[in-house]
This record gives C-alpha cells, structure tokens and sequence, in this order.
C-alpha cells in the first residue's frame, strides 16, 4: 500500500473559489483546490487543519465564507494545536525569510506534522519560502495538479 501524500494548504486555497471568476488565473487556482479537496474527500491524500487556519476563519467577515471553509475544514484528517515548537519554529521562518506572522506560523505547522508539501496562491511566500531551503516543497496547487498527473 503507497502512503498518501500529507498536504498542507494554505488558507487562501481553501478561500479561492469566492475570489474574482474573471480572472483565469484564479479560475485555475480554483479548479485545482477543488480537486485537492476531491482527492482529501476520497482518501487519496491527507490534509492538515491548524489553528491558523481556525483563526483565520473566525475572522473571515464573510459568513457564506466562512462556513464553506468549516465544510471543507472536515476533510482534513490531521488537526495541529499550538505548540512550543511551533511558536519557536514561526519565529526562525518570520526572521530568516521575511515571512509575516501568519504564513510563518502555517508554515511551522506544515514543518511540524512534517507535511510533504505545502500550498499556497501566494507567490511572493513561494519565492520567500524557497529561500528559506526548508524540506517541505512548496507550491501553487495549479503546479502540484500538473506534477500529480505526470
């Protein structure tokens, strides 16, 4: 039996079916989610819930949002609370890659359930992150979609 790839997603990929349908970039972005939610849904891969991702949620202004982001908060089989280890692993990330508070602490706990990779449709934290040379591969779900069907 193959093990199943542990993703961390990134907030924004749980929000990118809300964002603007006019552009095809996010259209793309969208669809791609879609299906890494698929896969979770059939057992294909495992996704990681933090409590960024609750924090984050709780301030969405959006309720329609919101619970849409809570449904698909379900699929996600691996929870992660806050940790020393991740507090102190945030701080390493927000110093040495510029990183703001909150994707160093998504990428903390990406680091810490030891995720095989962690996405995001944010490319500014891609390039940041790449410069950091952790060991999680990082990636837009657009690139991952492509590199799982090759």
């Amino acid at each position: 039996m193959t093990m199943r790839r542990l993703l961390y997603v990134d907030y924004n990929c749980f929000q990118r079916g809300f964002d603007d349908p006019d552009q095809i970039r996010i259209q793309m972005e969208s669809l791609a989610c879609q299906n890494i939610f698929l896969d979770a849904e059939h057992d294909s891969v495992r996704l990681v819930w933090s409590f960024m991702h609750e924090d984050e949620n709780y301030l969405c202004p959006f309720s329609e949002r919101k619970l849409e982001v809570f449904r698909l908060a379900k699929l996600c089989k691996i929870k992660v609370g806050p940790e020393r280890e991740i507090y102190e692993k945030a701080k390493e990330f927000q110093q040495k890659g510029n990183l703001s508070s909150k994707d160093a602490i998504h990428l903390a706990c990406a680091f810490y359930v030891k995720a095989q990779c962690f996405l995001t449709c944010d490319d500014q934290l891609i390039k940041r992150v790449k410069r950091l040379n952790v060991d999680i591969e990082i990636m837009n779900p657009i690139d991952y979609i492509r590199k799982e069907n090759d």
